[in-house]
């Protein structure tokens, strides 16, 4: 795995080995950037069930201005860790050892982010639990977006009744990327 583009380009990412994280493969991270490329300069992230980092480091290699990283298993913050300090990115990270919920009910308040990137592990509902969360917070910026990284079954037929609107889906061949603004921000 490789930061692919922008000031690391090129530079190899540490991951943890074994399944305790699915680190999104380079052509996904790539096509995924491609559509969002355009709102990443200057912008701030959120990369919550952050694996090794790779997604929000590459937000920050190709210009965001400031990336929160969420991780709960501490092998896989360390490894966010050295990542950013490879990638000498680290100045601009900040890094969150605990449960995506926790975080989030942390950074209200203080933070507010232009991108809010989720990749959590598939069918524990966990995507559904932290929409719930961000629809009654300030966290998601007026036409921010949120990106889930899903199993291609899970459904988000409720994403409506909690307040969204899905602008687009990127199906793969296994799983699938759904993009979510407020409904009031999706006009």
């Amino acid at each position: 795995m490789r930061v692919i583009a922008g000031t690391a380009r090129r530079l190899k990412l540490k991951t943890l080995e074994g399944l305790e994280t699915r680190p999104t493969t380079d052509r996904i991270k790539e096509t995924l950037f491609n559509m969002i490329a355009d709102g990443l300069f200057g912008c701030t992230f959120l990369d919550l069930f952050a694996g090794s980092g790779s997604i929000g480091i590459e937000a920050l290699s190709r210009g965001a201005k400031r990336a929160v990283f969420v991780e709960k298993n501490p092998r896989a913050l360390a490894c966010v860790k050295e990542n950013l300090a490879h990638t000498k990115l680290a100045g601009q990270a900040e890094t969150m050892q605990t449960d995506a919920l926790n975080a989030l009910a942390r950074l209200s308040g203080r933070e507010c982010f232009d991108y809010i990137y989720m990749d959590p592990p598939y069918g524990k509902g966990l995507e559904k639990k932290a929409l719930a969360f961000l629809a009654d917070s300030s966290l998601l910026a007026e036409d921010g977006v949120i990106i889930i990284e899903a199993s291609l079954d899970t459904a988000f037929d409720d994403a409506g009744e909690l307040g969204y609107s899905i602008i687009k889906t990127k199906l793969y061949k296994t799983n699938k990327h759904v993009f979510l603004r407020r409904a009031d921000a999706a006009q």
